[in-house]
């Protein structure tokens, strides 16, 4: 039973991921920018975490030394965030989600460049497998709404992403639990967001109907406290590596949510390259 909960968890955790656009589209449609719309994420997913935190009564107290390690992890995951919403303007939010699930390939290639791991066929394969499948997704989108400019866009949210897991991976004087060093993450990352919206002048919005603050809440909740909650009950019942192979149904999610929900298009060339990034995704995670 701990397996089936295992991969229940890890199902979970995944899909709940994959259902960012299902709250960040609609937000954007009644005229809020991303950088509003990730302020309030952050802000409600960190309120939620404390609740969580306070009930599992665990001490919020953080050394000196973390707070700069703290503040570049939200830095980085401000970057994925920030760019991952902004790539929604310019791409299908399911291509876009899948582009940016290319983040095990982006984090493997730094290893390999920065950190001298090991090469392998294997992995110069699933690197092969993600560049073809970025390929197809750029050339299957029969409206023409994915551009370069775009896939540069989401690429660097990915990259961001990567960024963030090599130095979760490379810190050593950061020790603290997962959703402790979560709500940092948003605490830092929100402090972080609302200066540089002050500093270039762009405001924060106010949320314009109870509709889009049901959406903004739930942004907070499902792809972020849910997720994270799952996918540490994950890891604990089947561990890390299947997991992460179970995180293929995020970019699956998020292509359903885009196609039965917001009418996107669905091409042979868009499914063969989803298939492709997952297929190398795979790869890099079974191989490690």
């Amino acid at each position: 039973m701990n397996k089936v909960n295992g991969f229940l968890y890890g199902l979970l955790s995944s899909a709940s991921f994959g259902l960012i656009p299902l709250f960040t589209i609609p937000a954007m449609h009644q005229g809020m920018q991303f950088w509003s719309i990730l302020l309030y994420r952050f802000l409600f997913a960190m309120l939620s975490l404390a609740c969580i935190l306070l009930l599992d009564k665990q001490s919020f107290r953080i050394r000196r030394k973390e707070i700069l390690p703290l503040l570049l992890l939200a830095f980085l995951y401000d970057c994925s965030a920030v760019f991952l919403f902004w790539g929604y303007k310019f791409m299908s939010s399911g291509v876009a989600t899948t582009i940016h699930f290319m983040y095990p390939v982006l984090t493997t290639l730094i290893m390999m460049v920065f950190f001298r791991e090991k090469k392998s066929p294997w992995r110069i394969a699933a690197i092969a497998l993600a560049v073809s499948g970025v390929f197809f997704l750029s050339h299957g989108d029969t409206t023409g709404t994915v551009t370069l400019p775009g896939i540069f866009i989401v690429l660097l949210s990915a990259l961001g992403y990567a960024l963030y897991l090599v130095t979760v991976s490379q810190l050593k004087s950061l020790e603290m639990k997962g959703l402790k060093m979560t709500f940092y993450v948003f605490l830092f990352g929100g402090i972080l967001l609302f200066t540089g919206m002050t500093v270039t002048g762009v405001g924060v919005q106010a949320i314009p109907d109870r509709i889009t603050l049901g959406n903004l809440v739930m942004l907070a909740l499902v792809p972020t406290v849910i997720s994270n909650l799952a996918l540490v009950r994950a890891i604990k019942n089947i561990g890390s590596t299947l997991t992460s192979v179970l995180g293929a149904m995020e970019p699956v999610t998020a292509v359903c949510v885009g196609i039965l929900i917001f009418g996107e298009p669905f091409t042979q060339s868009i499914a063969l390259g989803i298939g492709l990034i997952i297929s190398a995704v795979t790869v890099i995670i079974l191989k490690k």
